[in-house]
């Protein structure tokens, strides 16, 4: 049975990669493991595999002793002498056991185990080594099966497991396909997978502009920054070393090709490709486009960016849901406080601020109010309650709060009116603010924030005027530009 042995431990090892040494030692410790079973457990069992052979052989050790009380590990002198003649009472001898292959079948099954784990381990290590240096690089399979949401892909030598919240949501895959990931970490004794890949980290989509942007790979352009919402937007910025090299046109490639093929790989999403600037403020700039920007105010200290848009481009610069300010935000590594130009110059007007100092008034509030000819808290406080319920926002209890409240700080001086009643007139006079979102921006082009006129009427009613976001993920800007 085992005359073949040799061969067999020669193929297994080219063809897994396994170090022969660790394979025969695996063979011994099972054959051993066999043998305590098969002839107890107490006896001093020594197995080695003789490779001139090709043959495992077993040898078991007794102490030679003039009375046998236990045959598993004494033998008498009379039976000793026979193996060999000059041997002494207390002398270990050591025999060699003939017929192994007789073990049984319940010990020939535990040989088999202990096989199978010692391979497994050898094969962890062996896989450990083979991808430990490819860590972050992109690797390329094909999906084998789903294990409860889970995708395990084929890399040819071994699985590796894409994890649900690793996947892109609503874009399926389905058994056979071929597909490229992100090679997250690399585990040496994980019992379930070694190789954890992602298709939703910021790397990933760095790498594959890193595979199809030449001028990337050779360090001409550089990725300054990148921040995605998987499977819908994505933001990227981009650094020459060289003048005379457009690192956005390099992106891009000639009629798209090269940004194509990235939004290919990931199934459709959106990619906004950002020139890099050490200037917060032009970065921020470019980092909202498409929306045009009309002013931005940076606190360095405080690492915030005030921007201010026409009142035509505030949906635009914000997005749908925040996603556009979010994703800028996140790729600057400031927080953003987009406003209109129509909310700026409110909050600039000595009177809007006195509503403000009212508690329960915010900004949408006091840009209704405003818009109902209630420029000022002098103004609030003459008002009649059915003036103030017209508002949809507001009831009946609260208008009275609100008036009630005007009245009494005007009495106790703690807000100074900042309107006289001439000035209330000439004011209500001109057109009232019409609110900063406009829902048939010209300027606005269809595809690109894919907002209809019904959605941002929606965000108009809602007072969706402003939009503040704070940074998750710290990405600081960078000082100066390499």
């Amino acid at each position: 049975m085992l005359s073949d042995l040799k061969r067999i431990i020669d193929q297994i090892c080219r063809d897994r990669g396994f170090d022969k040494k660790l394979l025969i030692e695996a063979i011994e410790e099972a054959v051993e493991s066999a043998a305590k079973k098969k002839l107890g457990s107490r006896r001093d069992i020594e197995v080695r595999f003789n490779e001139e052979f090709g043959e495992v052989e077993v040898f078991q050790f007794r102490t030679v002793v003039q009375e046998v009380e236990d045959e598993q590990t004494e033998i008498s002198l009379e039976e000793a002498k026979k193996l060999d003649p000059e041997v002494q009472i207390d002398d270990e001898l050591g025999e060699k056991m003939e017929n192994i292959e007789d073990l049984g079948r319940i010990a020939a099954q535990s040989a088999k185990q202990v096989i199978i784990h010692k391979m497994k381990d050898a094969e962890r290590d062996v896989i450990f080594e083979m991808f430990k240096d490819r860590k972050g690089e992109i690797v390329s399979g094909i999906v084998q099966r789903f294990e409860r949401g889970n995708m395990i892909v084929n890399l040819g030598r071994t699985d590796a497991i894409l994890p649900r919240d690793q996947q892109i949501p609503k874009r399926s895959f389905k058994q056979g396909d071929r597909i490229r990931a992100y090679l997250d970490d690399v585990r040496q004794n994980a019992r379930d997978s070694q190789l954890i890949l992602s298709r939703t980290c910021d790397d990933f989509l760095a790498k594959l502009f890193s595979m199809e942007v030449p001028e990337i790979a050779e360090g001409i352009v550089e990725i300054m920054g990148v921040s995605r919402e998987p499977g819908f937007r994505a933001k990227i910025a981009v650094s020459s070393l060289e003048t005379d090299v457009d690192p956005v046109g390099a992106c891009v490639g000639m009629k798209g090709s090269r940004v194509q093929n990235v939004v290919q790989e990931l199934q459709g999403e959106r990619i906004d490709i950002v020139p890099w600037s050490p200037d917060p403020a032009k970065y921020v700039y470019n980092a909202l486009a498409p929306a045009h920007v009309s002013m931005v105010m940076a606190d360095v200290e405080a690492k915030t960016l005030l921007v201010v848009v026409p009142n035509d481009q505030l949906s635009l610069a914000i997005g749908r849901q925040g996603q556009n300010v979010r994703l800028a935000s996140r790729l600057l590594g400031w927080r953003i406080d987009v406003k209109s130009e129509q909310r700026y110059a409110n909050l600039e007007d000595p009177g809007y601020q006195t509503l403000l100092a009212i508690d329960g008034i915010e900004e949408p509030l006091a840009d209704q109010l405003l818009a109902r000819g209630i420029f000022s808290i002098e103004r609030l406080a003459e008002a009649a309650v059915e003036d103030l319920i017209v508002i949809r926002s507001i009831e009946e209890e609260q208008a009275q709060h609100l008036i009630d409240t005007a009245k009494r700080l005007i009495e106790e001086g703690v807000v100074t009116p900042s309107f006289t009643k001439e000035d209330s007139d000439a004011a209500s006079d001109s057109d009232p603010a019409d609110g900063n979102v406009a829902a048939d921006s010209k300027d606005e082009p269809a595809e690109v924030d894919n907002v209809s006129a019904e959605e941002v009427e929606v965000e108009t009613e809602k007072e969706v005027e402003t939009a503040a976001v704070e940074v998750t993920e710290e990405q600081p800007v960078e000082d100066e530009q390499k």
